[in-house]
């Protein structure tokens, strides 16, 4: 087994913002259509986690529970924001990644780089899913609003407009900054990771992936997507129980005081309510957003990324 960078090279190259705005794109899109899908499993999971007492029978019965109670378009609560939320985060997550990993790339030098891959992916999806949670806060507020309180609003603009105006941009907005940076980063570097992990060991039994069929490498991204989904899930799910908690009402006190208060409120078992249900979101989507992503680079002529993967039989790259 050797070391080697590798380029795809089945289209002409592209560069700068043309290259970048189709990886910001192709991202966009695929996390917009994963989450907002899933719509209905998020309702479950976050009712789950919100109430309990209430929602105690797990994913099935909590979904009778909703449907029988509310009917079955309360699954759909929150699609807005989930939808807009996810494109923007979606574009700044793969497109920014893409961008950080080749920036760090070439600060530290290809060999480096290759010694080094798993700091590199790892501060790489860090950097850049910083910002897009700056993009993704106030949208995941309206949601979760919209879940927890089904009379607060009608939609995604009632919603958004009530919380600006009564609570303010930050206070109503950002108060789950904290929460989200504390699960989404751990989240995308942990999806990355084992992401980038996954692809290189199945390549590895598959051989030079530039000899792969299409359907083939859509399998792998597929198959490298569900295990990444799954590490994603357990890394980040106690974030995730306090931002739907923290999100539930506008509460007082510091964003920080309040966190504090809830893990100690909830406990470790608690901080994992919901953990089934999350899982099996996120394990799918993330398959499907790789999926949907590798496919959209190819159409959109965006396959001149950098990986930097230990390969077998790397003599078809430079």
């Amino acid at each position: 087994m050797s070391t080697t960078i590798r380029r795809d090279s089945t289209a002409p190259p592209l560069t700068g913002i043309a290259l970048y705005s189709r990886f910001y794109l192709a991202g966009a899109i695929c996390c917009s259509v994963t989450h907002g899908s899933l719509t209905p499993v998020d309702v479950i999971k976050t009712r789950i986690q919100l109430e309990p007492t209430i929602y105690n029978k797990g994913m099935v019965g909590t979904f009778r529970q909703i449907v029988k109670a509310e009917g079955s378009g309360a699954l759909w609560t929150g699609f807005g924001p989930t939808f807009l939320g996810y494109f923007l985060q979606g574009g700044f997550k793969f497109g920014g990644y893409e961008f950080w990993k080749k920036t760090l790339i070439d600060f530290v030098g290809r060999e480096n780089a290759i010694q080094n891959r798993t700091a590199i992916y790892l501060i790489g999806a860090g950097i850049a899913e910083f910002f897009a949670d700056v993009a993704l806060c106030p949208l995941e507020a309206t949601r979760i609003r919209l879940v927890s309180q089904p009379t607060f609003a009608r939609g995604l603009t009632t919603g958004f407009s009530r919380i600006l105006r009564e609570e303010g941009f930050i206070h109503g907005f950002y108060s789950g900054f904290g929460p989200i940076i504390f699960k989404q980063i751990p989240y995308t570097m942990a999806k990355f990771v084992a992401f980038e992990h996954s692809t290189e060991v199945i390549l590895g039994h598959l051989g030079d992936p530039a000899k792969l069929s299409p359907s083939t490498m859509t399998g792998v991204n597929l198959t490298a997507g569900l295990c990444a989904g799954v590490a994603a899930a357990l890394v980040s799910q106690p974030a995730d129980t306090l931002l739907s908690k923290i999100n539930k009402t506008s509460g007082t006190g510091s964003a920080s005081s309040r966190l504090l208060g809830l893990a100690r409120e909830l406990g470790f078992r608690g901080l994992f309510l919901g953990l089934g249900a999350r899982v099996i979101q996120v394990a799918a989507l993330t398959s499907l957003q790789f999926g949907i992503y590798g496919g959209l680079k190819q159409a959109f002529g965006a396959t001149n990324g950098v990986e930097i993967h230990k390969i077998k039989n790397p003599q078809t790259y430079t």
